[in-house]
């Protein structure tokens, strides 16, 4: 497809309770932005006008505005409001194994050593079998998402 030349046109034709569900979600504030312009957008497109006059109406590109009504008139309403999920990468650990890491940063430090550090946590992950390896972000993120505080002297990992 060349830029700015569409082959297909898709109409968006709204039924009234349709139409009138995603006015109210528009206007009710309970919704997400997202889901609030991509509402306007098909109530734009339901009354007739272009994708260029919907992206200056709304401050959105002109490829959303087709993207929304294609999603809508392909694939349902539902599919044209809500997010599609994005394939990301895989958790390193699962719950168990994070319950796992931060235990071992709640315990007493390897010998010769003071405290945790991510380094040496990393290491243990592996040591353990959690994982082939593990980033000391990985660690981190794991050590932040609780509340203890893992900088302590007497346990935890330190953030050196």
């Amino acid at each position: 497809m060349v830029r700015g030349l569409r082959t297909q046109t898709y109409r968006v034709n709204l039924t009234q309770d349709q139409r009138e569900h995603l006015l109210d979600r528009a206007s009710r504030g309970k919704s997400s932005a997202r889901k609030v312009k991509r509402s306007l957008i098909l109530c734009k497109a339901d009354g007739g006008l272009t994708d260029e006059q919907v992206s200056e109406a709304l401050l959105v590109s002109p490829s959303t505005v087709y993207r929304i009504r294609r999603r809508f008139v392909e694939e349902g309403m539902e599919s044209a409001l809500n997010e599609r999920q994005r394939p990301g990468q895989r958790r390193k650990l699962d719950g168990k194994q994070e319950a796992h890491l931060v235990a071992v940063a709640c315990s007493q430090a390897p010998e010769g050593h003071t405290h945790w550090t991510l380094q040496l946590l990393a290491d243990k992950v592996v040591e353990l079998e959690f994982s082939d390896a593990v980033s000391l972000e990985t660690v981190r993120q794991v050590l932040k998402k609780t509340n203890s505080n893992h900088g302590r002297r007497r346990n935890g990992a330190s953030p050196r």
